[in-house]
């Protein structure tokens, strides 16, 4: 894994929700970060990018590992993190990053 940078707090703080039977939302956050390091206390479904709501067709990530994301170069606005509970509800955390 590369070398990530967390970007200023001030512009871009750290995000958490409690994740239940239904999306969350996390941010949102004006462009600029190149990805977004998202973690979990249970396995939840993740999508990022602007207006997006996670499904079960989102990407999967498993509990307690952290994961960066890409944030997409398409972005002209603000952009967010979704998640969607996988089976238990837990704890969901972003962070916008730079990569190295």
């Amino acid at each position: 894994m590369d070398f990530l940078r967390p970007l200023a707090d001030s512009n871009y703080p750290a995000d958490s929700d409690n994740t239940s039977g239904s999306a969350v939302t996390l941010g949102p956050w004006p462009p600029g970060p190149q990805g977004v390091l998202v973690w979990c206390t249970e396995a939840a479904y993740i999508t990022v990018g602007e207006g997006v709501t996670a499904t079960t067709a989102s990407t999967p990530i498993p509990a307690l590992t952290p994961i960066p994301f890409t944030v997409p170069t398409t972005i002209t606005g603000q952009w967010r993190v979704s998640a969607l509970q996988i089976s238990t509800a837990g704890v969901v955390y972003a962070k916008p990053i730079n990569f190295r």
